[in-house]
């Protein structure tokens, strides 16, 4: 009995000590993460089906965006509008193009070979725009029998321009090969805003409607496609972080 307990008090050491030196070693065993970098392009499906169901808008907008490092996406969105508003005071037309250009960061961690995204990032978006006035409404604090007096006018504003700077959050999922779904949400904040002597940009392409003068949301919904250029490499943080103490 006194000898099987030996045995079994050194089979055991043996045990922890092949375990300890397995631990040691294992960082040096860790197979490299092979991901793919490449360019994505897409398209908001909101505003194509809006364009379909909605008779005073039609618009559109192409996205992409191209991986710079293993968290950093080069993006931007490129579209345009035409939009008419129609409110109890004023009735007018937005057309025009808008250009936005920045960074997402993916803070998601995949497993295995996945390729999903949540991301943070920003924008600094520039439109070229005009306003047309088609109507107002002359306020009047005491109508007759609910009357109201209706100006019709055709009063264009060309050459307009506006600046902006938008905070993203998004997601993208891949649901086949290649091909991911997505959403964003944005605020925006006007940086400078060109705008007629007599008349206020109300809504700005790119932009959407402006709230309290410079702030704005918005929101797309695309669908995008990912074309793989190269592969690369990466090891977990922790092992580049001894391999550079090393």
């Amino acid at each position: 009995m006194k000898y099987t307990l030996k045995s079994i008090f050194n089979l055991a050491l043996v045990l922890i000590s092949l375990s300890a030196a397995a631990q040691e070693k294992k960082p040096d065993t860790i197979v490299p993460k092979t991901e793919r970098y490449g360019l994505r392009v897409g398209a908001d499906l909101y505003k194509i089906a809006r364009s379909i169901y909605d008779k005073d808008y039609k618009g559109f907008e192409i996205t992409g965006d191209y991986r710079l490092t293993q968290k950093i996406y080069i993006a931007g969105e490129i579209g345009n509008e035409n939009k008419t508003t129609d409110e109890p005071q004023l009735n007018f037309t937005t057309k025009g193009t808008y250009f936005k250009a920045g960074f997402d960061y993916n803070i998601y961690k995949n497993w295995l070979d996945m390729e999903n995204m949540i991301t943070l990032g920003m924008r600094y978006g520039v439109s070229s725009f005009s306003q047309e006035l088609n109507s107002y409404t002359i306020y009047n604090p005491n109508p007759y029998f609910d009357e109201t007096d209706v100006v019709t006018v055709s009063r264009k504003y060309n050459g307009l321009s506006a600046h902006w700077i938008e905070f993203v959050a998004g997601v993208k999922a891949e649901v086949f090969d290649n091909l991911f779904m997505g959403f964003t949400l944005r605020m925006n904040r006007l940086v400078s805003n060109k705008k007629p002597s007599d008349f206020d940009n109300l809504y700005i392409p790119g932009f959407n409607r402006t709230y309290d003068g410079d702030f704005g949301v918005g929101f797309n919904y695309t669908i995008s496609y990912f074309i793989p250029i190269y592969k690369k490499q990466n090891l977990p943080k922790v092992e580049e972080e001894k391999k550079k103490e090393e």
